[in-house]
């Protein structure tokens, strides 16, 4: 496992993290072989680990908790969210910082974090959606300042709304945000345009999410493909999502490396961009860690493959499905 700076924190974390969302509220989680699969990734030397709330209302954090304590010899790195309290993702379009993210309501939810996690201090307390309308307003400021001087928090971030990379970057000009998490893919280059050069200016960590599209850069979606109507992705994954997604995933494949797959390429674009800190991937299995962990061995796709794949840059706007 290669380790990467993470911004002005000047931690050293895995490039390849863990995304702890499928963990918990999704359909077909075999909770001991996701036990298995989270010690696998520490032996394998995964640090950064993100979670939130909204995860199971908490079950993901309890997850993340039992890891810790059961490798109380290892650093690992601890980040979680603050759920909006509309519950709306993507924020509703106008809405007040005050009606989202009260002041109160963020130290409510670093307590209850806290709790679950049972911790002193978490590593990284972001807030699960934002909108940069928000910036100006002082009381989420004073939050961040408090948190971290009474040692409740190390470092202060936002996880970025679907397709709106952009949308975040005034508050990155505060110089109160030491990470962004960002969706970043193969289909969703877009962060490279804008963002990434602003994080690297005002030396903010990166974290790039959903480095499979949800599933549509694994290749096993079909055109037939569905899934239980309690599970999220029934939604994302609607017609007008999966076609296209199927025919860009099925458009990739001719470009895989005759002794890799399309996770594997997937993975090493991302890890090609240095503006990364760490990637978190969503994994349920222990196969699907070894897999993903390894890809930090290989290091980066040669630079005529990474030329190769710019064309397949997907331009998406946030829509209904698109939470």
């Amino acid at each position: 496992m290669k380790y990467r700076r993470f911004g002005r924190s000047d931690w050293k974390v895995s490039e390849v993290g863990y995304g702890m969302w499928g963990l918990a509220g999704w359909t077909n989680t075999d909770k001991m072989e996701v036990g298995k699969a989270l010690d696998r990734a520490v032996e394998l030397g995964c640090n950064f680990f993100d979670t939130a709330w909204a995860y199971g209302d908490g079950v993901s954090e309890n997850i993340l908790r039992d890891l810790v304590r059961r490798h109380p010899d290892k650093s690992l790195y601890a980040a979680t969210k603050v759920p909006p309290k509309d519950r709306h993702w993507p924020p509703v379009k106008g809405c007040s910082i005050q009606q989202v993210f009260p002041a109160d309501y963020i130290r409510d939810y670093t307590e209850k974090s806290l709790k679950n996690l049972g911790l002193e201090t978490i590593d990284l307390l972001q807030l699960h959606v934002w909108e940069d309308a928000w910036t100006d307003n002082d009381d989420w400021k004073e939050v961040v300042d408090e948190l971290k001087e009474q040692g409740k928090i190390r470092a202060f971030g936002l996880s970025l709304n679907r397709w709106e990379p952009e949308n975040g970057m005034q508050a990155i000009r505060t110089g109160l945000i030491d990470a962004v998490q960002v969706i970043y893919n193969i289909f969703d280059q877009n962060p490279e345009d804008e963002l990434f050069p602003l994080c690297r200016q005002e030396d903010v960590g990166v974290i790039a999410r959903v480095p499979f599209d949800e599933g549509g850069l694994i290749g096993h979606l079909t055109k037939e493909t569905r899934f239980p109507d309690n599970d999220w992705r029934a939604g994302y994954f609607c017609e007008e999502n999966l076609i296209p997604t199927v025919e860009r995933a099925d458009a990739l494949k001719p470009l895989v490396p005759a002794d890799s797959n399309l996770p594997e390429m997937s993975m090493r674009f991302i890890l090609s961009n240095p503006d990364v800190s760490t990637i978190i991937p969503g994994m349920r299995q222990v196969k699907h860690v070894d897999a993903n962990m390894h890809t930090s061995d290989l290091g980066p796709l040669p630079k005529q493959q990474l030329e190769a794949l710019r064309p397949h840059r997907w331009e998406r706007r946030p829509t209904a499905w698109s939470m």
